[in-house]
């Protein structure tokens, strides 16, 4: 066993002045020796080997690298602003401390979609995305191109995934405004694959705004989606927006409902799975896994139990961690909850333990990886192990810097972890809260 306490004070904080201009300078990388033992204590594995790649804070006036923007999106990418979303409506200088991303993504959208007269706003993308959910005029405009907008969809999906927030949330109003005009026009089975799609799309923006702890426009995304999905009349779509309203179910303590909503998709999918494909087994493995969590906050340990041991069964049948119909599922995504949930029961050391089982470099999807940290972090903190919180939570800023920096959760426990930090810690915590401008 590593003694991450020891070695706190062997290699030091590292955090001098010369030494963090060179890093900001791209010089040198972060000497990351910490939580480096860390992560290899609970993984097995080295950073590198796991994809983590120490992010350096952008200058105010810096701008993505040219390989990164289509030379056809140029033009819009260099007039679009990047958005943070955990620093809106925040000081100018308080944004600066943060870690920017271009907006690549959102001129991509612009690009395919086409400008929108009712959404122009990049500088406030919650309040567009809340003008788009609640507009219920008729479309404007009749030409629709499918295609493009099933590219959109899948990039603000993958873009969800890795984490990329910012860019996703900006370029929802306008692809959100483009499908409702899709499912309105089109007829026949281009109207369902349209429908389908904005099933997709509302599915995102109710996962950002959940995450944005915004339960009201939550609830309404979530809605969309499972009323565009049932449209769409694919059993497949209406039980992956079953998740998404499960989830928001939960966020809004409706515990008892969220439990009965997961488990009763799930029955329904599992009635009519006499060969399921990787599809049908990862909607229905995800299902039952929201079910679990949901049945957590309520304490309902037997039926815990009952719907990850068949979530395990599937995730068994499915024999890999995949990314079908974008759920990430698999038996180490299995695993992933068994940690979460050991969290919420309050057996810190359970969620450890079933952090170690994870081979977290089999998880598909960068989202999910930071989401284990998190909570790995959080289990650390409640053993009162504050050193090795504080470097897993590092690294999964590393990962996934928008996780940490958009997430009022991951900013919370970053102030947990400083606000009960022993002195042999309390300086590198006080840094890293201040680098994210958490330390108010």
């Amino acid at each position: 066993m590593i003694n991450l306490s020891e070695n706190g004070v062997k290699y030091g904080l590292a955090c001098d002045e010369e030494r963090i201009r060179r890093w900001e300078a791209g010089e040198v990388r972060w000497p990351h020796e910490p939580y480096r033992l860390a992560i290899k204590e609970v993984t097995h594995q080295d950073l590198e080997d796991l994809g983590f790649v120490p992010i350096r804070r952008a200058r105010a006036s810096s701008a993505p690298p040219p390989a990164q923007i289509p030379s056809q999106v140029a033009n819009l990418a260099n007039r679009t602003h990047p958005v943070d979303l955990a620093a809106l409506g925040e000081d100018e200088n308080d944004v600066r401390r943060r870690e920017f991303v271009g907006l690549t993504g959102a001129a991509l959208f612009n690009a395919v979609l086409g400008p929108s007269e009712s959404v122009t706003d990049t500088s406030r993308p919650i309040e567009s995305l809340a003008a788009v959910l609640v507009d219920y005029s008729p479309p404007t405009d009749s030409s629709v191109d499918l295609a493009s907008l099933a590219a959109a969809v899948t990039t603000a999906k993958q873009d969800y995934q890795a984490c990329r927030y910012s860019q996703v949330i900006i370029g929802l109003p306008t692809l959100l405004g483009a499908l409702r005009t899709a499912c309105t026009v089109l007829d026949g089975d281009a109207r369902l694959r349209a429908h389908a799609l904005s099933a997709e799309a509302h599915h995102v923006a109710a996962s950002i705004l959940l995450k944005q702890e915004d339960k009201g426009l939550a609830w309404l995304a979530a809605d969309r989606s499972v009323q565009a999905a049932h449209a769409s009349q694919s059993p497949l779509v209406i039980g992956s927006s079953a998740r998404i309203i499960t989830h928001a179910l939960m966020d809004g303590s409706h515990h008892r409902a969220a439990t009965d909503t997961a488990r009763t998709a799930a029955l329904r999918m599992d009635a009519d799975l006499s060969t399921p494909s990787p599809n049908d087994l990862s909607i229905y493995g995800s299902l039952l896994l929201r079910g679990a969590i949901a049945a957590a906050h309520s304490g309902n340990r037997h039926t815990i139990a009952e719907l990850l041991d068949e979530a395990a069964e599937a995730g068994a049948r499915l024999g890999h961690d995949g990314n079908h119909m974008w759920t990430a599922f698999g038996p180490n995504n299995v695993l992933c909850h068994r940690v979460n949930i050991a969290l919420r029961l309050g057996d810190a050391g359970m969620a450890i333990d079933y952090a170690r089982q994870v081979e977290i470099d089999k998880l598909p999807i960068n989202e999910r990886k930071a989401t284990l940290l998190l909570d790995t972090s959080r289990a650390f903190l409640m053993r009162g192990q504050h050193d090795k919180a504080l470097h897993i939570l590092r690294a999964a800023g590393d990962l996934a810097p928008e996780e940490i920096s958009g997430r009022p959760a991951a900013l919370r426990l970053v102030r947990d972890i400083l606000a009960t930090a022993p002195i042999s810690v309390r300086r590198e915590a006080r840094e890293y809260a201040e680098s994210l401008g958490a330390n108010a």
